[in-house]
């Protein structure tokens, strides 16, 4: 995988967009504080899909897409509490297991979203294809993709400025990388089969017509 030149389309969108970027953001990251977390999950589905679709085909994001996936809002509710509550329990045990289950829950699920949005797969199946996706051919590659997008996330992440700036960076990264690995690679259906070439005129019925032509002379 071409790292530098994923890092490098990254960073040129994000400045070609960075007015919408910024905007979209900034509202995704109120309305997340406002609803107490509640809204988070899913209005960053709606996030990566709007950055999906500016990655494949120039499209501005807009704030109302952020909304757009609202039909989402019980599983990934119910998926973030189920993670909030393995982090807390592994926070609460150690430090480090709580960093092993958020790094290996985003490992795992590093591309659970977009197959949701993009290819409407449900919850459960969106992370069992995630994980074989991750685990699969180019492990590495993904585990240095995962590696970059929560680096550069955590980046600006301690000051609320930056992170406006390196969270739309990281998602546009990691949509740039799942438009190569995982919507490129999409199944094609099956090709149809040719239509069978037109009959040509039946022998059998012409002979026939001769010899009763024939006889018919004699």
């Amino acid at each position: 995988m071409d790292f530098k030149s994923h890092l490098e389309t990254a960073w040129h969108l994000t400045l070609k967009y960075i007015v919408s970027l910024l905007l979209i953001t900034l509202v995704m990251g109120v309305v997340s504080f406002l609803s107490l977390g509640i809204l988070a999950p899913v209005t960053m589905a709606g996030y990566m899909q709007s950055i999906l679709m500016m990655v494949r085909s120039g499209r501005e994001p807009k704030i109302q897409d952020l909304f757009s996936e609202m039909r989402l809002f019980l599983p990934l509710l119910a998926f973030g509490i189920v993670v909030a509550i393995a982090s807390m329990i592994g926070f609460s045990i150690l430090f480090l297991p709580g960093i092993v289950i958020v790094c290996g829950v985003t490992f795992v699920c590093l591309y659970m979203m977009p197959l949701m949005t993009d290819r409407n797969f449900g919850l459960i199946d969106a992370v069992k294809e995630s994980f074989r996706i991750v685990t699969g051919d180019g492990l590495m590659d993904h585990v240095i993709v995962a590696i970059l997008f929560m680096g550069i996330s955590a980046i600006g992440s301690s000051v609320f400025v930056g992170w406006l700036f390196t969270q739309p960076l990281a998602t546009v990264f990691l949509m740039r990388v799942y438009e190569e690995k995982v919507a490129g690679n999409a199944p094609t259906p099956p090709a149809t089969q040719p239509p069978f070439p037109p009959e040509g005129p039946d022998k059998t019925r012409d002979n026939s017509e001769d010899e009763i032509t024939l006889k018919y002379k004699m």
